[in-house]
């Protein structure tokens, strides 16, 4: 078993025990996620801890945007519910690049494949976010790339 699932699954014993309400229905989910990744596709297989971080970020996001569309709809408990599952997910990935770290990280990226302006775009979108490994989203990544290719 991955070293990421295993610690997920855990955490959940551990917050069961507790008795912490937040951190088991979060965790009970992202397994969730996790299992159903593992069967999805023609035959069952298990995830990578590579894999088990794209799910784990991606449920992130989903938190993410819940609360979001929550606050624009003025239901601010739901809002602080998912803003609290997402920082229990975010506690099992990296560290988020800071804007400065990032912004050297796709300068670094555009010198080394001799971009010159937008049309260059795919080229440098496609190294910078190997580079950058999971520490920033895809978005955040997009819009420092098109801030320095323009």
């Amino acid at each position: 078993m991955p070293d990421l699932k295993k610690q997920l699954r855990d955490d959940l014993t551990t917050a069961m025990k507790a008795r912490d309400e937040l951190r088991t229905a979060t965790l009970r989910m992202v397994l969730t996620a996790i299992s159903a990744e593992e069967v999805s596709g023609k035959e069952a297989r298990e995830l990578s801890d590579d894999e088990v971080q794209a799910v784990v970020r991606r449920e992130a996001k989903k938190r993410r945007e819940a609360a979001e569309a929550f606050a624009g709809a003025g239901r601010a408990e739901q809002a602080a519910r998912e803003e609290a599952e997402g920082e229990v997910l975010a506690g099992y990935l990296p560290a988020q690049l800071e804007d400065a770290d990032l912004a050297a990280l796709v300068a670094d990226v555009i010198t080394r494949t001799g971009a010159s302006g937008m049309k260059d775009m795919g080229k440098v979108m496609g190294a910078a976010n190997a580079a950058v490994a999971g520490r920033a989203e895809g978005g955040r990544v997009a819009a420092e790339v098109r801030r320095q290719l323009a």
